[in-house]
């Protein structure tokens, strides 16, 4: 799907972060999107997100925005407040942006676990960000338009 896609990443665990953007740049890239019509904008971590997502939605610049970034458990109640920030906000900014915002944040208890998401052994969120991306900018092209 030709146009340009948005990819906002949370930067807070560098290394989930780029692998997360290069699988999404590969899943834009599988579907016809170049890696010059990709756009990556890096936010301090997973709570930055919706806004940045937001910015991005309304731009007016992008067909789709895909939200990538990690929430990794651990002693403290942080990560049940930032997971639950980032979902609801990504969430209601996508219910709101006039383009698809796909959430893929990755929530997992451990950094392996959030390794395997990301590229190592089950697949790369990121990349099914990007596919997930396209398939709604399709769905949206197909529905009819108010006048």
């Amino acid at each position: 799907m030709p146009g340009e896609y948005a990819i906002c990443v949370g930067t807070f665990y560098e290394d989930l972060a780029e692998r997360l953007v290069n699988g999404a740049v590969e899943g834009f890239a599988a579907e016809g999107v170049s890696a010059a019509s990709v756009h990556t904008y890096e936010v301090p971590g997973a709570f930055e997100l919706p806004l940045a997502a937001k910015w991005c939605a309304e731009s007016g610049r992008f067909a789709g925005v895909a939200c990538l970034g990690a929430v990794i458990r651990g002693e403290t109640d942080h990560y049940d407040y930032v997971a639950g920030a980032a979902a609801t906000g990504i969430a209601n900014v996508a219910l709101s942006a006039p383009v698809p915002v796909i959430f893929g944040v990755l929530t997992c208890d451990t950094v392996e676990q959030a390794l395997n998401r990301a590229g190592m052994k089950s697949g790369n969120k990121g990349f099914e960000a990007a596919l997930t991306a396209i398939e709604m900018v399709h769905l949206l092209q197909k529905l009819p338009r108010k006048a």
